[in-house]
């Protein structure tokens, strides 16, 4: 898969393609529906498909200060992307004057007369252009002027289920929705609408030492990027994969119980994401991690003293065990 930062990577013997537009933060099995749809379509055509994404969230240069939390960072929407079959990852860079360009003029000079779509699929909220002021109905139109194809019930994701079986109740999730579960602690939930485990990204740092010597509980202490989805506080069983820094080659996935909170017990203000990676004595520092919150094991708890602390902290790793499915 090609990966473009702009459309000034476009190859200059750029022929048509099918596009796909969208933030797609999160990947969401709506959004895996749609990004299916549309690489059949292109391997229908006999054309590329091009997925057209916005960095950063229009919401944060339209409303500064508003950034919805993130629940993908952009390499690992890449990385979905190509598992569903996309060609070309593309990322407009989304700036103010992107913003105030008008829904006729948005269409005309990204999507036509640069990227020469034969086809476009998008969801069926999809909005476009200065205010939002385009829809599937003005893109239809436009269609029509400029000859391409646009996305009809069809082509538009609908609802999904929660699970396998048909009586499931069918649902249209979306990334507010997933948002609002991870904020919950119900990482549960949030799995069950993005198809995978939520995953938070971070680079191990020096942390406050407290989970090492003194307590017999080292913790890989992880610097997450702004705007990431962060579940609510209170304790996890997670996977832990890591990878060193400047390195594409990835490390073992272990598993891990994750403290998420101010560590209350010491009297702690800082919001932080420890991990304890069971069976390994192992400095993390500087690696690259990606975890995959599993599930809730408890909410955060402030203990009478250190003893009680340790002793619930055992208990927490026995019932990651038991979560993850790990040996003793």
């Amino acid at each position: 898969m090609q990966r473009w930062r702009g459309l000034e990577q476009l190859p200059g013997d750029w022929g048509r393609c099918v596009v796909t537009i969208g933030v797609f933060d999160g990947v969401h099995r709506g959004h895996q529906q749609l990004i299916a749809h549309a690489v059949q379509r292109a391997r229908k055509r006999d054309l590329p498909c091009v997925l057209v994404t916005f960095d950063p969230h229009p919401s944060e240069v339209v409303r500064p200060g508003s950034h919805p939390a993130q629940l993908t960072t952009l390499r690992r929407r890449a990385e979905l992307a190509e598992q569903l079959g996309v060609d070309v990852f593309c990322v407009v860079p989304f700036t103010r004057e992107l913003s105030r360009v008008p829904p006729e003029e948005f269409v005309h000079s990204i999507l036509v007369e640069r990227l020469h779509a034969a086809e476009i699929v998008v969801g069926e909220n999809f909005t476009f252009g200065h205010k939002a002021a385009g829809d599937i109905g003005l893109l239809a139109e436009l269609g029509e002027r400029f000859g391409f194809e646009v996305a009809s019930d069809a082509l538009v994701a609908g609802p999904v289920r929660r699970g396998d079986e048909a009586d499931d109740p069918a649902v249209t999730f979306s990334s507010t929705y997933i948002r609002a579960c991870i904020d919950a602690g119900d990482v549960v939930a949030a799995a069950s609408a993005l198809g995978r485990s939520h995953r938070l990204e971070g680079i191990v740092v020096r942390g406050a030492g407290r989970g090492g010597a003194e307590l017999g509980f080292p913790t890989a202490n992880l610097s997450t990027p702004p705007h990431a989805a962060i579940p609510a506080d209170g304790v996890y069983a997670c996977w832990f994969t890591h990878r060193r820094r400047g390195s594409a080659e990835q490390g073992r996935t272990l598993a891990a119980a994750v403290s998420v909170g101010s560590n209350p017990t010491f009297s702690g203000t800082e919001r932080t994401v420890e991990s304890y990676v069971l069976d390994v004595d192992t400095d993390f520092y500087g690696e690259h991690v990606d975890l995959d919150f599993v599930a809730r094991l408890r909410s955060m708890e402030r203990f009478d003293g250190v003893d009680a602390l340790i002793a619930q902290m055992n208990e927490d790793v026995v019932e990651t065990r038991r979560v993850l499915g790990t040996p003793r």
